[in-house]
């Protein structure tokens, strides 16, 4: 019996460590904005509220607002959310970028659905 416990432990935290790692870290927007270069073309999560929005078609721009800083994030695939709802979104961070006739300096592209 406690060599079945042991090994059952054993397992649990593997796979607990095996999930976890497959999640990627959180970044502020404010380290972002704070050095945009450093973060451009690698993947970042960011998480917060959706303080503004427009989009059509299944696709669009939306603001996040993290605490620390706003950022506007473009989602190609997976709608907008509505103003105010709780997000985290996962992407790469661009520069320059133009969306219905706005320029944006710096974005998140999102590459993976929203949770």
């Amino acid at each position: 019996m406690k060599v079945c416990a042991r090994v059952s432990t054993a397992v649990l935290v593997i796979c607990g460590i095996l999930l976890l790692a497959g999640c990627p870290t959180r970044t502020s927007v404010e380290k972002i904005n704070r050095d945009p270069g450093r973060y451009a073309g690698k993947e970042v999560t960011i998480a917060g509220k959706v303080s503004g929005s427009f989009g059509a078609l299944g696709s669009g721009i939306f603001q996040i607002d993290d605490g620390t800083g706003t950022m506007w994030v473009y989602s190609q695939s997976y709608g907008v959310p509505s103003n105010g709802a709780k997000v985290a979104v996962t992407g790469r961070i661009e520069q320059g970028f133009s969306f219905g006739g706005r320029s944006f300096a710096t974005i998140l592209r999102e590459s993976q659905r929203r949770h």
